[in-house]
């Protein structure tokens, strides 16, 4: 990316303001199995979750980190996730995604400024609807990390996202169902599922920018 570091929150947030890629970029990493699966959930009584997909410069590159979940969690047991979690009561969305940040991973909300946010992408294992919001901290922040949520913590960077050969296809057995699954093989974890699919989006944005 030819874009320099400094410019590259003002013109994400300039980005987001626009038309948003959403399911088009959502389908690069479509699970697709051989039999129909049927959920009982619906996006009509989905609960509100939000994520922080949260940028900052590490030497010449603009990173974000990922987590690794504890097998303690209710749900995506030991999976690749970004920094996030359910709504709650008094809070909007976009506070959600600051708290949630700050509980998992130990950054202070006083650095964080968020530019945006992406397409809502439901999950009907769960029932689920995230709220993805893209995050700026001027530098890299400090973590700490909450030991009964996150195993480990990862930063990968923009770059890397940008890598077309990053992205590739899997046969994996989910849950008793034959499937082909896509998933960006970053150096250190495997992302597949709603996190890759917000991946994407967010990969959309980057390209659309690179091209003014």
């Amino acid at each position: 990316m030819q874009i320099k570091i400094n410019e590259l929150a003002s013109l994400i947030k300039e980005r987001l303001q626009k038309p948003l890629p959403g399911n088009d970029a959502h389908q690069i990493t479509r699970i697709k199995t051989k039999s129909e699966i049927t959920f009982s959930n619906t996006e009509e009584t989905a609960t509100p979750a939000a994520v922080l997909i949260l940028l900052f410069p590490s030497g010449n590159e603009i990173e974000f980190f990922l987590t690794k979940r504890t097998e303690d969690v209710e749900h995506h047991k030991g999976q690749i996730s970004l920094p996030g979690g359910l709504k709650e009561k008094d809070e909007s969305l976009k506070q959600t995604a600051i708290r949630e940040t700050k509980e998992e991973v130990g950054i202070d909300p006083n650095t964080i400024m968020i530019l945006g946010s992406l397409t809502p992408f439901f999950i009907p294992v769960t029932g689920y609807i995230v709220h993805p919001f893209i995050g700026w901290c001027k530098e890299k922040p400090l973590t700490q990390v909450h030991d009964v949520e996150v195993h480990q913590l990862f930063s990968v960077s923009i770059a890397g996202l940008l890598d077309e050969s990053i992205l590739k296809n899997e046969e994996w057995n989910i849950r008793g169902y034959d499937a082909i699954v896509p998933y960006y093989n970053f150096d250190k974890c495997k992302v597949w599922g709603a996190t890759a699919a917000m991946l994407s989006e967010f990969k959309s944005i980057l390209q659309d920018i690179s091209s003014i």
